[in-house]
């Protein structure tokens, strides 16, 4: 691509600046992505480092420590109780035993079990008492890999708890040789809530993000490699066992001639799922900036009037509104009720708006995006109206002495001005919409049926994206869990690729200090 000195660019038409900016961006996406793996390798390399270097602290700290030291590689918070920091000592010696007791008790079970999900599954066994067979339940798969994975972040949280213990030790015999005093019992407590403050706030809301979050994705994330679903529930059908990554290849691999096409279906929704996200994004943001725009104008009567009016069809849970939209333009709805009251068609041609008969996709999907535009412009008002107010008057001002008109106004000063300021925005609505299940699932269900990928597993139709579909495929008889969460892994891999790559052109990003 031709490079042009700031001068030569501004000698350029406005078609030449919008293909060179468009050429460019282009450009950035393949150069974005080749960034972001160069990121991930060094970040698996330093990753690697720097447990090479705690490795080798570890053993220069067993090296040259104390016997004190030493026996704290066994007995954890022993060397700070010989030192006589009895607090941090026996938190480390209650912890080391709690661990000991849960591997002893259950927690060796549990990893014993990991590798094959249950050994003993439903099974009948002769009673002798009332003569005849009886279903009896062996091992829980569901079970043993939940707790295997619990074990597994115990695990984690011991060695670093342990790791924890012997900096202590090198700290603690640093300060003394050094001739300083050690931290008491109160004087740790008094730290707490004084200079490590923070850590104290911030220990609650990092636990519940480790149980509550990160357990779950790492549950999610092993389920892919099982042929966990409704056959194989792991304790009342069969157990459930580990496939390695034959789910991928039945998701990814392209199969020709009849039967089920994974890959072609997953491509078709993917692609649906970008087009709405697209649109669900940009009609929103536009047309939420000009309501704004036409609002804050000057002359408008009633401006509290009109922007209580769109807030107030945020306050009614989408639940309600779209299940009633819905119904609006149904086959029996008021929109077509309309259409035959007015002569315009007859009963028999009611339009099928979202697709519960035919199976024609266009109507449906525009449709959605249509909808979706009436439920996300009062968001965009509110947050356009808050960034239009602090646009200094004297940029428009100076413009109009300039002979500026309203458009070039609005492309100079008014848009850039609002792309800077809200493109995080932007890239987070976007990545939300192609996980937007509510607008979909509630207007249409995922309606109409796409006949050439009804063979998938989840009965998918036209309108329906990745997180719909996903969540039919959990549901019925078959409840294919396995190919559930392979989709969520390709989802988490497609926002994580999009989300970065955009982040990383973004202005407000790259020229931070520019509207500062």
């Amino acid at each position: 691509m031709k490079q042009y000195s700031d001068l030569e660019f501004l000698r350029l038409s406005k078609g030449q600046k919008f293909l060179h900016k468009l050429a460019a961006f282009l450009i950035g996406i393949p150069l974005g992505i080749w960034h972001f793996i160069v990121k991930i390798g060094r970040g698996i390399g330093d990753f690697f480092a720097a447990i090479g270097r705690e490795i080798a602290d570890v053993v220069q700290t067993f090296v040259k420590g104390d016997w004190k030291t030493k026996l704290s590689f066994l007995v954890m918070g022993f060397g700070n109780i010989a030192r006589g920091q009895v607090l941090r000592g026996i938190l480390f010696l209650l912890f080391e035993a709690v661990f000991i007791f849960y591997m002893v008790t259950t927690g060796g079970y549990w990893l014993s079990m990991l590798p094959s999900l249950g050994k003993i599954g439903p099974h009948e066994e002769y009673d002798p008492i009332f003569d005849s067979y009886t279903v009896k339940f062996g091992d829980n798969s569901f079970k043993i890999l939940l707790y295997g994975v619990l074990t597994i972040f115990f695990i984690a949280a011991f060695i670093y708890t342990w790791r924890l213990n012997v900096k202590q030790n090198k700290i603690a015999e640093e300060i003394l040789a050094k001739g300083k005093k050690l931290k008491s019992g109160k004087e740790d407590l008094r730290s707490l809530v004084d200079d490590q403050f923070h850590k104290t706030l911030l220990a609650l809301p990092l636990t519940g993000i480790i149980v509550f979050t990160v357990m779950p994705i790492f549950f999610m994330i092993l389920v892919a490699f099982t042929n966990y679903d409704g056959s194989h529930d792991g304790f009342s059908s069969a157990l459930f066992t580990w496939v390695g990554l034959q789910n991928f290849r039945t998701m990814l691999t392209w199969t020709g001639g009849g039967g089920v096409n994974y890959a072609a279906t997953f491509g078709e929704i993917l692609t649906w799922t970008l087009i709405w996200a697209f649109f669900a994004t940009f009609t929103n943001y536009f047309l939420g900036m000009f309501v704004a725009m036409m609002i804050n104008k000057k002359g408008i009567q009633f401006k509290k009037v009109w922007r209580t009016i769109l807030v107030m069809t945020i306050a009614i849970p989408q639940f309600i509104s779209l299940l009633y939209v819905s119904k609006m333009f149904s086959l029996n709805g008021i929109v077509n009720g309309w259409l035959v009251d007015l002569g315009i068609i007859t009963r028999a041609q009611a339009i099928d708006f979202l697709g519960s008969v035919k199976n024609s996709g266009l109507l449906p999907r525009i449709m959605v995006i249509v909808i979706n535009i009436w439920i996300g412009i009062p968001y965009l008002m509110l947050i356009a109206t808050g960034i239009l107010m602090n646009i200094p008057q004297d940029l428009y001002e100076s413009s109009k002495i300039d002979g500026a008109n309203a458009w070039q106004q609005y492309t100079k000063i008014t848009l850039p001005y609002m792309l800077f300021i809200t493109g995080p925005y932007l890239l987070t609505s976007f990545t939300g919409n192609m996980n937007n299940f509510n607008v979909i699932f509630l207007l249409t269900g995922g309606a109409p049926t796409n006949a050439a990928a009804s063979g998938a597993s989840g009965s998918v139709g036209f309108t329906d994206l990745l997180i719909t579909w996903l969540y039919k495929i959990t549901m019925g008889a078959d409840s294919k869990y396995y190919l559930a969460s392979v989709i969520g892994i390709l989802v988490f891999i497609v926002v994580a690729v999009i989300t970065l790559v955009v982040y990383n052109v973004l202005p407000s990003i790259k020229n931070e200090e520019d509207f500062q």
